[in-house]
């Protein structure tokens, strides 16, 4: 309504409210009821109320602003529900805006919801164009509900701060009081959900953040522009699809609602564009107790530096570890039970079976979930900056370093978990100023004298055999000693029986949907090589591999069989390097160590490194020192 009709229409209900004796400075509605009187108005209106209820839990979730509430009126203007934060719905309470409070015309004077019970119409009430002074920091956007023989017999209405004010918030309530309307008719829960999705598409299209809808079944029923454009697919290609694909552990969400909580937060990161983390907040929509489906609320494009910045770092949770083995369960069952402890943990196992994935379980599942994650890999840092990296410095410190200093990754990650991959790479010297900080729990910035105290939890990680190390003078025994307080080995997929198909089943399903491909029957006898395959590479070298069948329609591009043969001759060849045959000085017998590794791993740094128990960047020095040709 807009122009001469809407002055009039503002102008004729003013003079009514004039004619009703309204004042202009009343704090509170002339009417509020209480007791039996409002609970006699509730029970005559429980139908409209049950079935509105849904409604305006939707697009509560779906608007997702705290500073707007919705209230729900008889045909008197009587208010039956009102939903919002709790701070708002506190603040309105202080002015008497309560269940049983009157907002019609004659009691409160020109306001969004009286007015349109009045004219029959929705309508916006805007900052001055209320009547009575209380109101006019508000905008008001209030659309009459009528039954099926088309009486008015309530109103819907969305006020917020003038300031808030929107073109979208009347159409909102427009598209809500139609469901509303349609579902007096039809109150089976399949057509509610239908109707509703099909109504709330053109509002959530219009919203300034992403919107997935999902019914009891873990089913995409409905998703906006926004949604689409993180996924970076088009509709046909999510709706219709389960959530798995995003959110393995749905299930265990919708568990989590039927307990009662209201809302679910859990960190993402998109594959297509890994640049960006991602906030996903989950919404119950419920009938009565019964929940329904969900709400899933997507960080806008305007958001997505801040989440960059403000997600704690930890995206996965126990839920989203894959595999039911015993050998799996025990350790997240242990995991759980640790969680909360400030014990320093020391995750051991091979290459790819997930210890990272286990420490972010561990951070969400602790005290410390809403603080920062931070992880560094010890062995990817040159030595030459990782005491900066790890403890920070002050300015001036270095030439070129940051004005005012930088913290170091201890003190970023202060409340929360400090995660310390590939420890057993970390270099002597820096593994004794790492044990300082551990025992003071203490740290002092690089060209700084002063002590900055700790609250962090540190969880250490190693595919070496520390132990080994220590023996060989690669590793402390005092460090060792202080970082496995609690020791936590983490089986290699060859023991975790009954899982690699399960992972395998999973996968397909994950990276048929990341290519937007069917998933491919597999022939038999390729699937049970699969499951019997000893994986050296563990679960990254499973997901790579069905990556690869995935992208060739159920077939593989290298034979497993024979990159299992050659795996173990090259072991068997390196074991080859025995100390016996040598003889010669010390730097000559490093030396034919390092060629024929690299030999063996065909120039492969990273592996050749692993195996001789050194870091890149050392490795990298010695082939320097002893003029050897890659």
């Amino acid at each position: 309504m807009v122009g001469e009709n809407r002055e009039i229409l503002i102008k004729k209900s003013h003079e009514r409210s004039e004619g009703y004796g309204v004042l202009r400075n009343i704090s509170c509605s002339k009417k509020i009821i209480y007791g039996e009187e409002v609970n006699e108005i509730l029970h005559h209106n429980k139908k409209l109320i049950e079935i509105s209820k849904y409604y305006i839990d939707m697009v509560h979730s779906a608007l997702n602003d705290d500073d707007f509430i919705i209230v729900l009126t008889d045909k008197e203007g009587c208010i039956l529900y009102i939903k919002g934060h709790d701070t708002i719905t506190k603040d309105f309470q202080k002015i008497n805006f309560v269940v049983g409070a009157y907002m019609n015309e004659k009691n409160i004077g020109t306001n969004a919801m009286g007015t349109a019970i009045k004219e029959d119409k929705a309508v916006q009430i805007t900052a001055k164009e209320h009547y009575i002074n209380m109101f006019q920091d508000f905008t008001c956007s209030a659309a009459p509900i009528h039954n099926t023989r088309g009486e008015v017999i309530g109103s819907l209405n969305l006020t917020g701060k003038y300031k808030n004010k929107h073109p979208h918030t009347l159409g909102l309530i427009i598209f809500g009081v139609r469901a509303i309307e349609n579902e007096l008719y039809k109150q089976q829960t399949n057509i509610i959900l239908n109707e509703t999705y099909s109504y709330m598409e053109s509002i959530i299209d219009n919203l300034d953040k992403g919107i997935i809808i999902v019914d009891i079944k873990g089913k995409v029923r409905n998703i906006n522009k926004l949604g689409l454009k993180r996924f970076n697919k088009d509709k046909d290609e999510i709706v219709d699809k389960n959530i798995e694909y995003l959110v393995p552990n749905w299930k265990s969400i919708y568990e989590y609602f039927k307990e009662g909580n209201k809302s679910y937060n859990k960190e993402i990161k998109f594959e297509h564009n890994s640049k960006y983390k991602t906030l996903l907040k989950f919404k119950p929509v419920r009938i009565k107790d019964k929940v329904i489906g969900m709400v899933l609320i997507l960080s806008d494009k305007k958001e997505e530096n801040n989440n960059l910045k403000n997600t704690t770092g930890a995206f996965y949770n126990f839920e989203d570890i894959i595999g039911n083995s015993a050998a799996i369960e025990n350790v997240i069952t242990n995991c759980r039970i640790i969680s909360n402890s400030p014990s320093t943990v020391l995750i051991e196992g091979e290459s790819g079976t997930g210890k990272e994935v286990l420490a972010q379980a561990m951070h969400n599942y602790s005290h410390r979930k809403n603080n920062k994650f931070i992880a560094i890999n010890c062995g990817a840092i040159p030595e030459s900056i990782i005491e900066s990296e790890l403890f920070g410095y002050e300015e001036g410190t270095f030439t070129g370093g940051l004005r005012g200093g930088k913290k170091g990754k201890f003190e970023s990650a202060n409340g929360g978990t400090l995660f310390l991959d590939e420890i057993g790479d970390m270099p002597l010297d820096m593994q004794v100023k790492l044990l300082r900080v551990l025992q003071e729990s203490r740290v002092t910035r690089l060209g700084g004298n002063r002590e900055i105290p700790l609250d962090i939890r540190v969880i250490a990680a190693t595919n070496r055999n520390l132990k080994e190390e220590i023996k060989i003078g690669k590793f402390r025994e005092d460090l060792y000693y202080r970082i496995s307080v609690i020791p936590i080995r983490l089986p290699p997929l060859r023991e975790r029986k009954g899982d690699p198909i399960i992972l395998i089943n999973y996968f397909l399903r994950i990276k048929a949907f990341k290519l937007n491909k069917s998933i491919p029957s597999i022939e038999k006898e390729l699937l049970d090589k699969l499951i019997n395959y000893r994986w050296p590479g563990n679960i990254r070298q499973l997901e790579n591999s069905i990556e690869n069948l995935v992208n060739l329609k159920g077939n593989i591009s290298f034979d497993l069989f024979e990159e299992e043969v050659k795996t173990i001759k090259n072991e068997e060849e390196i074991q080859e390097l025995n100390l016996e045959s040598y003889i010669g000085s010390l730097n000559d017998m490093e030396k034919l160590a390092i060629i024929k590794t690299l030999r063996v791993y065909k120039g492969n740094i990273t592996k050749t490194s692993k195996k001789l128990g050194i870091s890149r960047n050392t490795l990298y020095s010695k082939i320097k020192k002893f003029n050897i040709e890659l």
